[in-house]
């Protein structure tokens, strides 16, 4: 089980920090900068970096520093960013993507839209469960039934694979998207699901200010949610 081994490699604390480091940051680490935000020695971030690159886990890249080019530029130092790699692991095995797919071309191939419309509809009631569900629990929490606030926001996003990240204009942009193979191939559907999915979350946690957009980025969701004028 490939899938499984590679996930197994971050039972290591080390391996796992460096692992977060690295996922976390929107450009590609360099050895020292991983080194010193995962609290380690230089020599043994590369070995454990070098292990997550063979266990399918990150990428590595090489590059000179900025400015520097030529014969006498010196190496190119090595980079490390997240893999595009999915890994999934079940017992016994499901194969619930490709039920996905086929329900994603149903829906496509409905020439009157229905489909779609009902797909739409579906998605923000569940994204207003999800919202509410987490509001509740916020009020559990805090004992404080108003108005979720920003890190409530972001925890709840987060809480269904997002990644949010928000930028200092205030927009929020969301470095994963959940759906991101079938999105590859069913774009449209998808990302229209995943606009009523959001919509949907903000309006269970009441979240005023904000409304969700398409707006497709390289390494990001489709979605991203800006704030109104």
């Amino acid at each position: 089980m490939t899938d499984l081994a590679s996930l197994s490699s971050l039972d290591d604390p080390v391996r796992r920090r460096l692992y977060e480091v690295v996922r976390e940051r929107a450009d590609p680490v360099g050895r020292d900068e991983a080194a010193a935000a995962a609290g380690v020695g230089r020599a043994l971030a590369v070995y454990h970096l070098d292990k997550l690159v063979e266990a399918g886990l990150l990428t590595a890249s090489y590059q000179r520093p900025p400015g520097r080019s030529g014969p006498g530029a010196g190496r190119p130092a090595k980079l490390y960013a997240r893999s595009d790699r999915e890994f999934a692991v079940s017992v016994p095995p499901r194969k619930y993507e490709l039920a996905a797919r086929l329900l994603v071309q149903v829906v496509e191939a409905d020439p009157g839209g229905n489909s779609r419309s009902a797909l739409l509809k579906a998605a923000r009631r569940l994204g207003a469960e999800l919202g509410g569900q987490f509001r509740s629990a916020v009020a559990d929490r805090t004992g404080d039934a108003g108005r979720v606030g920003v890190a409530d926001l972001d925890e709840a996003l987060a809480g269904q694979g997002y990644e949010p990240r928000r930028g200092e204009d205030g927009v929020i942009r969301l470095r994963n998207c959940p759906f991101h193979q079938l999105a590859e191939h069913h774009r449209d559907v998808v990302c229209g699901m995943n606009l009523g999915l959001i919509e949907g979350i903000l309006a269970g946690l009441g979240a005023e200010g904000l409304r969700p957009v398409l707006d497709p980025q390289p390494g990001h969701c489709c979605v991203a949610i800006v704030p109104l004028a």
